[in-house]
Protein backbone atom coordinates (compact mmCIF):
# COMPACT_ATOMS: atom_id res chain seq x y z
CA UNK A 1 0.00 0.00 0.00
CA UNK A 2 1.16 3.66 -0.90
CA UNK A 3 2.28 5.86 1.88
CA UNK A 4 -0.19 8.78 1.65
CA UNK A 5 1.18 12.29 2.37
CA UNK A 6 -0.88 14.64 4.77
CA UNK A 7 -0.98 18.08 5.66
CA UNK A 8 -3.06 19.89 8.25
CA UNK A 9 -4.54 23.41 8.25
CA UNK A 10 -5.71 24.57 11.06
CA UNK A 11 -3.42 23.24 14.42
CA UNK A 12 -5.50 23.53 16.94
CA UNK A 13 -6.68 21.24 19.75
CA UNK A 14 -8.36 19.21 16.67
CA UNK A 15 -5.15 18.90 14.88
CA UNK A 16 -2.86 17.32 17.17
CA UNK A 17 -5.62 14.47 17.52
CA UNK A 18 -5.12 14.37 13.60
CA UNK A 19 -1.26 14.96 13.58
CA UNK A 20 -0.62 11.74 16.34
CA UNK A 21 -2.93 9.24 14.28
CA UNK A 22 -1.12 10.21 10.81
CA UNK A 23 2.06 9.64 12.74
CA UNK A 24 1.10 6.54 14.05
CA UNK A 25 -0.19 5.02 10.68
CA UNK A 26 2.29 2.41 8.76
CA UNK A 27 1.07 4.34 5.87
CA UNK A 28 0.84 7.83 6.79
CA UNK A 29 3.05 10.52 6.52
CA UNK A 30 2.61 14.31 8.15
CA UNK A 31 4.47 16.18 5.54
CA UNK A 32 3.30 19.85 6.48
CA UNK A 33 1.49 22.04 8.47
CA UNK A 34 -0.14 25.68 8.14
CA UNK A 35 -2.07 27.92 10.28
CA UNK A 36 -2.26 31.65 10.60
CA UNK A 37 -0.17 31.81 13.88
CA UNK A 38 2.80 30.75 12.90
CA UNK A 39 3.99 29.26 15.99
CA UNK A 40 0.95 26.53 16.27
CA UNK A 41 2.10 25.37 12.86
CA UNK A 42 5.77 25.36 14.14
CA UNK A 43 4.61 23.51 17.38
CA UNK A 44 2.59 20.89 15.58
CA UNK A 45 5.06 19.82 13.52
CA UNK A 46 7.46 19.27 16.15
CA UNK A 47 8.42 16.02 16.83
CA UNK A 48 8.10 15.47 13.06
CA UNK A 49 9.45 15.31 9.49
CA UNK A 50 6.57 17.91 8.94
CA UNK A 51 7.42 21.60 7.70
CA UNK A 52 5.87 24.19 8.85
CA UNK A 53 4.62 26.63 6.03
CA UNK A 54 4.23 30.58 7.12
CA UNK A 55 1.78 30.48 4.05
CA UNK A 56 -1.37 28.22 2.79
CA UNK A 57 -0.65 28.80 -0.87
CA UNK A 58 3.25 27.93 -0.34
CA UNK A 59 1.74 24.68 1.51
CA UNK A 60 -0.64 23.62 -1.79
CA UNK A 61 2.47 24.31 -4.12
CA UNK A 62 4.15 21.58 -2.79
CA UNK A 63 4.08 18.22 -4.86
CA UNK A 64 4.66 15.88 -2.36
CA UNK A 65 0.99 16.65 -0.48
CA UNK A 66 -1.88 14.04 -1.54
CA UNK A 67 -4.50 15.71 1.18
CA UNK A 68 -4.61 18.40 3.18
CA UNK A 69 -6.92 17.96 6.33
CA UNK A 70 -8.50 21.28 7.16
CA UNK A 71 -8.96 21.81 11.13
CA UNK A 72 -10.03 25.53 11.00
CA UNK A 73 -13.16 27.40 11.91
CA UNK A 74 -16.07 25.95 10.64
CA UNK A 75 -16.45 28.89 8.40
CA UNK A 76 -13.55 28.64 7.08
CA UNK A 77 -13.94 25.00 5.62
CA UNK A 78 -15.57 25.95 2.31
CA UNK A 79 -12.54 28.56 1.00
CA UNK A 80 -9.72 26.32 2.47
CA UNK A 81 -11.38 23.08 0.77
CA UNK A 82 -11.91 24.75 -3.11
CA UNK A 83 -8.19 26.24 -2.91
CA UNK A 84 -6.92 23.11 -1.98
CA UNK A 85 -9.02 20.86 -4.48
CA UNK A 86 -8.12 23.56 -7.31
CA UNK A 87 -4.47 22.82 -6.03
CA UNK A 88 -4.61 19.12 -7.05
CA UNK A 89 -5.21 17.82 -3.62
CA UNK A 90 -7.59 15.35 -1.89
CA UNK A 91 -9.28 16.95 1.43
CA UNK A 92 -10.39 16.07 4.86
CA UNK A 93 -12.51 18.25 6.22
CA UNK A 94 -13.80 18.16 9.90
CA UNK A 95 -17.05 18.81 11.15
CA UNK A 96 -19.25 20.07 9.92
CA UNK A 97 -18.22 20.36 5.77
CA UNK A 98 -19.26 23.83 5.71
CA UNK A 99 -21.90 26.10 6.92
CA UNK A 100 -24.30 26.10 4.08
CA UNK A 101 -25.40 23.70 1.68
CA UNK A 102 -24.79 26.22 -0.89
CA UNK A 103 -21.01 25.98 0.22
CA UNK A 104 -21.14 22.45 0.41
CA UNK A 105 -22.34 21.66 -3.23
CA UNK A 106 -19.24 24.16 -4.48
CA UNK A 107 -17.06 21.79 -3.06
CA UNK A 108 -18.36 18.94 -4.63
CA UNK A 109 -18.29 20.62 -7.87
CA UNK A 110 -15.16 21.65 -7.30
CA UNK A 111 -14.37 18.40 -6.69
CA UNK A 112 -16.03 16.67 -9.16
CA UNK A 113 -13.49 18.49 -11.99
CA UNK A 114 -10.79 18.48 -10.25
CA UNK A 115 -11.33 14.64 -9.73
CA UNK A 116 -10.40 14.79 -6.22
CA UNK A 117 -12.02 12.90 -3.34
CA UNK A 118 -13.73 14.87 -0.27
CA UNK A 119 -13.81 13.10 3.38
CA UNK A 120 -16.15 14.77 6.15
CA UNK A 121 -14.81 13.83 9.64
CA UNK A 122 -17.91 11.86 11.26
CA UNK A 123 -16.21 9.67 13.64
CA UNK A 124 -19.53 8.59 15.72
CA UNK A 125 -20.70 6.41 12.69
CA UNK A 126 -17.49 3.59 13.84
CA UNK A 127 -18.89 3.42 17.30
CA UNK A 128 -19.51 -0.01 17.78
CA UNK A 129 -23.40 0.53 19.39
CA UNK A 130 -23.64 2.71 16.46
CA UNK A 131 -22.89 0.50 13.87
CA UNK A 132 -24.58 -2.75 15.83
CA UNK A 133 -27.96 -0.70 15.32
CA UNK A 134 -26.77 -0.04 11.49
CA UNK A 135 -26.65 -3.20 11.03
CA UNK A 136 -30.27 -4.04 12.62
CA UNK A 137 -31.97 -1.04 10.06
CA UNK A 138 -30.11 -2.10 6.89
CA UNK A 139 -30.93 -6.13 7.52
CA UNK A 140 -34.68 -4.48 8.64
CA UNK A 141 -34.86 -6.72 11.74
CA UNK A 142 -36.74 -3.82 13.17
CA UNK A 143 -39.46 -3.91 10.82
CA UNK A 144 -41.41 -0.66 10.99
CA UNK A 145 -39.90 2.42 12.65
CA UNK A 146 -42.00 4.49 14.72
CA UNK A 147 -40.09 6.91 16.98
CA UNK A 148 -36.47 8.02 17.02
CA UNK A 149 -35.62 10.58 20.19
CA UNK A 150 -32.11 12.14 19.99
CA UNK A 151 -31.07 14.11 23.36
CA UNK A 152 -27.92 16.03 23.67
CA UNK A 153 -27.13 17.03 26.94
CA UNK A 154 -24.07 18.82 27.50
CA UNK A 155 -22.19 21.34 28.95
CA UNK A 156 -19.84 24.53 27.38
CA UNK A 157 -18.83 26.62 30.31
CA UNK A 158 -17.98 30.14 29.98
CA UNK A 159 -13.93 29.24 29.28
CA UNK A 160 -14.69 26.88 26.46
CA UNK A 161 -16.21 30.40 24.75
CA UNK A 162 -13.37 32.90 26.35
CA UNK A 163 -10.47 31.23 25.59
CA UNK A 164 -11.46 30.95 21.58
CA UNK A 165 -11.79 33.81 18.81
CA UNK A 166 -14.19 32.23 16.92
CA UNK A 167 -16.58 29.74 18.72
CA UNK A 168 -19.92 31.19 19.30
CA UNK A 169 -19.36 33.62 16.82
CA UNK A 170 -22.42 33.39 13.76
CA UNK A 171 -20.13 33.75 11.03
CA UNK A 172 -17.15 31.15 12.15
CA UNK A 173 -18.79 28.83 14.08
CA UNK A 174 -22.74 28.91 12.52
CA UNK A 175 -24.57 27.56 15.97
CA UNK A 176 -24.68 24.51 18.74
CA UNK A 177 -26.08 21.96 15.98
CA UNK A 178 -22.93 22.92 13.85
CA UNK A 179 -19.86 22.46 16.21
CA UNK A 180 -21.03 20.34 19.36
CA UNK A 181 -24.10 18.49 17.80
CA UNK A 182 -23.28 17.84 13.99
CA UNK A 183 -22.22 14.21 14.48
CA UNK A 184 -25.70 13.16 16.09
CA UNK A 185 -27.49 14.81 13.16
CA UNK A 186 -24.59 12.81 10.89
CA UNK A 187 -26.10 9.56 12.76
CA UNK A 188 -29.67 10.46 12.62
CA UNK A 189 -28.60 10.60 8.59
CA UNK A 190 -26.36 7.51 8.66
CA UNK A 191 -29.03 5.29 10.37
CA UNK A 192 -32.55 6.58 8.87
CA UNK A 193 -32.14 9.10 5.95
CA UNK A 194 -33.34 12.74 5.53
CA UNK A 195 -36.13 14.34 7.34
CA UNK A 196 -39.04 16.52 6.35
CA UNK A 197 -41.07 18.99 7.63
CA UNK A 198 -39.07 20.31 11.01
CA UNK A 199 -40.26 22.73 13.11
CA UNK A 200 -39.08 23.79 16.04
CA UNK A 201 -37.51 26.27 19.09
CA UNK A 202 -34.05 27.59 20.35
CA UNK A 203 -33.18 29.97 22.65
CA UNK A 204 -30.01 31.23 24.31
CA UNK A 205 -30.59 30.66 28.19
CA UNK A 206 -27.13 30.53 30.17
CA UNK A 207 -24.45 32.05 27.49
CA UNK A 208 -25.70 35.73 27.61
CA UNK A 209 -23.51 37.51 25.74
CA UNK A 210 -20.70 35.08 25.22
CA UNK A 211 -22.26 33.35 21.64
CA UNK A 212 -24.41 35.18 18.65
CA UNK A 213 -26.66 32.08 18.66
CA UNK A 214 -29.01 29.67 20.42
CA UNK A 215 -27.60 27.00 23.87
CA UNK A 216 -30.82 25.23 23.61
CA UNK A 217 -33.23 23.68 21.05
CA UNK A 218 -36.44 21.03 20.60
CA UNK A 219 -36.95 20.15 17.40
CA UNK A 220 -40.01 18.00 15.98
CA UNK A 221 -39.98 16.32 12.36
CA UNK A 222 -40.36 13.22 9.97
CA UNK A 223 -38.27 10.97 8.62
CA UNK A 224 -38.89 10.38 4.68
CA UNK A 225 -39.41 6.45 5.71
CA UNK A 226 -42.24 7.81 7.56
CA UNK A 227 -41.09 7.63 11.03
CA UNK A 228 -41.67 10.52 13.59
CA UNK A 229 -38.24 12.42 15.22
CA UNK A 230 -37.80 14.62 17.66
CA UNK A 231 -33.84 16.10 18.78
CA UNK A 232 -33.21 17.74 21.59
CA UNK A 233 -30.08 19.84 22.63
CA UNK A 234 -28.64 21.51 25.25
CA UNK A 235 -24.75 23.17 26.30
CA UNK A 236 -26.45 24.20 29.45
CA UNK A 237 -26.28 21.24 31.64
CA UNK A 238 -24.94 22.02 35.24
CA UNK A 239 -21.24 22.03 34.81
CA UNK A 240 -21.03 18.51 33.13
CA UNK A 241 -22.05 16.62 29.85
CA UNK A 242 -24.88 14.63 31.31
CA UNK A 243 -25.99 12.68 27.83
CA UNK A 244 -25.96 12.17 24.55
CA UNK A 245 -28.53 8.78 23.25
CA UNK A 246 -30.84 8.42 20.24
CA UNK A 247 -33.60 6.10 21.42
CA UNK A 248 -35.54 3.77 18.65
CA UNK A 249 -39.38 2.75 19.05
CA UNK A 250 -40.10 0.32 15.99
CA UNK A 251 -42.41 -2.37 15.54
CA UNK A 252 -40.11 -5.38 16.32
CA UNK A 253 -37.97 -3.51 19.14
CA UNK A 254 -36.83 -0.78 21.41
CA UNK A 255 -33.52 -0.06 21.54
CA UNK A 256 -31.60 3.01 23.18
CA UNK A 257 -28.01 3.86 22.49
CA UNK A 258 -26.74 6.43 25.49
CA UNK A 259 -23.45 7.19 27.30
CA UNK A 260 -22.68 10.66 27.11
CA UNK A 261 -21.65 10.14 23.24
CA UNK A 262 -23.40 7.17 22.04
CA UNK A 263 -20.95 4.91 23.44
CA UNK A 264 -23.60 2.59 25.24
CA UNK A 265 -26.48 0.34 24.77
CA UNK A 266 -28.53 1.41 27.85
CA UNK A 267 -32.14 -0.30 26.72
CA UNK A 268 -32.80 -3.03 24.01
CA UNK A 269 -35.65 -5.41 23.98
CA UNK A 270 -36.18 -6.85 20.28
CA UNK A 271 -37.35 -9.66 19.22
CA UNK A 272 -35.30 -13.02 19.02
CA UNK A 273 -32.39 -11.49 19.26
CA UNK A 274 -29.91 -9.09 21.74
CA UNK A 275 -26.89 -7.14 20.75
CA UNK A 276 -23.92 -8.77 23.20
CA UNK A 277 -20.05 -8.83 22.93
CA UNK A 278 -20.13 -5.58 21.29
CA UNK A 279 -16.00 -4.42 21.04
CA UNK A 280 -15.22 -1.64 24.08
CA UNK A 281 -15.79 1.63 22.38
CA UNK A 282 -12.55 4.16 22.38
CA UNK A 283 -12.14 6.80 25.24
CA UNK A 284 -13.84 10.76 24.52
CA UNK A 285 -12.04 13.30 23.35
CA UNK A 286 -10.60 15.17 26.50
CA UNK A 287 -9.75 18.72 26.49
CA UNK A 288 -9.52 19.36 29.74
CA UNK A 289 -12.45 21.48 31.11
CA UNK A 290 -14.96 19.74 28.71
CA UNK A 291 -15.26 16.63 26.64
CA UNK A 292 -16.36 15.82 23.14
CA UNK A 293 -17.32 13.36 20.96
CA UNK A 294 -16.13 10.32 20.92
CA UNK A 295 -11.97 9.46 19.78
CA UNK A 296 -12.13 7.41 16.62
CA UNK A 297 -9.96 9.82 14.37
CA UNK A 298 -7.92 6.78 14.06
CA UNK A 299 -10.53 4.86 11.83
CA UNK A 300 -11.22 7.79 9.76
CA UNK A 301 -7.39 8.41 8.76
CA UNK A 302 -7.14 4.91 8.26
CA UNK A 303 -10.44 5.15 6.00
CA UNK A 304 -8.50 7.91 4.52
CA UNK A 305 -5.38 6.27 3.57
CA UNK A 306 -7.16 2.96 2.56
CA UNK A 307 -9.42 4.86 -0.02
CA UNK A 308 -6.69 6.74 -1.54
CA UNK A 309 -5.31 3.52 -2.10
CA UNK A 310 -8.18 2.01 -3.43
CA UNK A 311 -8.91 -0.92 -1.09
CA UNK A 312 -11.92 1.00 0.80
CA UNK A 313 -14.91 3.05 0.54
CA UNK A 314 -15.05 6.33 2.02
CA UNK A 315 -16.96 6.16 5.35
CA UNK A 316 -18.37 9.92 5.13
CA UNK A 317 -18.33 11.54 1.46
CA UNK A 318 -18.91 14.57 0.29
CA UNK A 319 -22.56 13.82 -0.39
CA UNK A 320 -23.06 12.88 3.19
CA UNK A 321 -21.71 16.15 4.38
CA UNK A 322 -23.56 17.54 2.68
CA UNK A 323 -26.74 15.98 3.56
CA UNK A 324 -25.76 16.63 7.72
CA UNK A 325 -25.27 20.45 6.83
CA UNK A 326 -28.96 21.01 4.81
CA UNK A 327 -30.60 18.76 7.70
CA UNK A 328 -29.22 21.29 10.18
CA UNK A 329 -30.08 24.64 8.05
CA UNK A 330 -33.59 23.02 7.54
CA UNK A 331 -34.25 22.78 11.73
CA UNK A 332 -32.42 26.18 11.71
CA UNK A 333 -34.39 27.67 9.02
CA UNK A 334 -37.62 26.19 10.95
CA UNK A 335 -36.79 28.12 14.29
CA UNK A 336 -36.16 31.34 12.35
CA UNK A 337 -32.44 30.90 12.59
CA UNK A 338 -29.71 31.18 9.60
CA UNK A 339 -25.93 31.51 10.43
CA UNK A 340 -25.73 34.10 7.42
CA UNK A 341 -28.45 36.17 9.28
CA UNK A 342 -28.54 36.28 13.03
CA UNK A 343 -31.55 36.88 14.92
CA UNK A 344 -29.76 38.62 17.75
CA UNK A 345 -26.74 38.10 20.04
CA UNK A 346 -26.27 37.51 24.07
CA UNK A 347 -28.96 38.53 26.05
CA UNK A 348 -30.87 40.51 23.47
CA UNK A 349 -31.01 37.24 21.82
CA UNK A 350 -35.47 36.19 21.32
CA UNK A 351 -36.30 32.61 21.19
CA UNK A 352 -37.76 31.80 17.90
CA UNK A 353 -40.33 29.75 17.52
CA UNK A 354 -42.40 27.62 14.58
CA UNK A 355 -45.83 26.61 15.24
Amino acid sequence: MKTVRFAIVGCGRIAQRHAHHIIEHSFASLDATFDIKEEAAKQLAAGSSAKPFSSFSDLLKDPSIDIVNICTPNGTHHELATQSLKAGKHVLIEKPMAITKEECEDIISTAFSCDKKVFVVKQNRYNPPVQALKELVDEGRLGRLYFVSVNCFWNRNDQYYLSSDWKGTRLLDGGTLYTQFSHFVDVLYYLFGDIVSPKGVIKNVSHADLIEFEDTGSFVFHFKNGALGNFNYTTSSYKQNMEGSLTVFAEKGTIKIGGKYLNTIDYQLLEDFVIEDLPQSNPSNDYGYYEGSMSNHDRVIDNAVRALNGSEKIMTNAFDGMKVVEIIEKMYEAAGYSPRRSIGTGSQQQEAVVQ
